[in-house]
């Protein structure tokens, strides 16, 4: 299945590479039917089956887990909160989801830099879409989409008041980028290390009973 914010980038080049293979332009046919295909490949949204487990947290993004960290973020919360960033590689899937069951409180876009997001400046100088999701049981949990180099927008499919289950699209990265989520650490036990692969909606990161 296509996302349908990848239908524009799928169709257009295949209907060019139609006219230019029955104009007789072999070349230019054959190169915008294969972008379609490249596209469609990007933008493809599989069925995910996530743990049913309330106590999980699952990965909201598809890709390598570069960073396991615990740090204090006062602007958001008393407490230490663990900081797990998933780097997204052009071949995985960029459809993020939500980590917990549980209602949207607030949704912020900050404008900034679509710089590479290898290093750890990038989370504060990038473009970024801050989402924060409140469990059922109040636990707050932060998932941040960080635009990258070639990354040209990020998309936020839901609004502060949607109620959301584990794994329920929430928002897109066109063309690469890093995800990062955050959670109390008190009483968490974390489940994944630096270079673990993760699938978004499926791979539990964290049991926070």
């Amino acid at each position: 299945m296509i996302h349908k914010e990848g239908h524009p980038y799928v169709i257009v080049p295949a209907l060019f590479g139609v006219l230019f293979l029955g104009a007789g332009k072999k070349r230019l046919g054959v190169g915008s039917l294969t972008l379609s295909l490249l596209n469609a490949f990007f933008f493809r949204n599989p069925e995910r089956q996530g743990i049913l487990n309330p106590d999980y947290l699952l990965s909201p993004a598809d890709g390598k887990v570069v960073k396991v960290d615990v740090e204090r973020r006062p602007e958001w919360w008393d407490e230490p909160l663990y900081r797990v960033g998933i780097f997204m590689r052009l071949w995985d899937v960029h459809v993020n989801r939500s980590p917990v069951h549980g209602r949207v409180i607030n949704t912020v876009y900050l404008r900034g830099e679509k710089k590479p997001v290898f290093t750890d400046s990038a989370f504060q100088r990038n473009e970024k879409q801050v989402y924060l999701i409140e469990r059922d049981d109040g636990l707050p949990v932060w998932v941040v989409q960080v635009a990258g180099l070639i990354a040209r927008r990020i998309k936020s499919f839901v609004l502060p008041g949607d109620e959301v289950l584990a794994g329920d699209i929430i928002g897109l990265i066109k063309f690469g980028s890093r995800v990062e989520v955050f959670f109390p650490a008190v009483n968490a036990e974390i489940l994944v290390k630096v270079g673990h692969k993760v699938l978004a909606g499926e791979t539990p990161i964290a049991r926070l009973p």
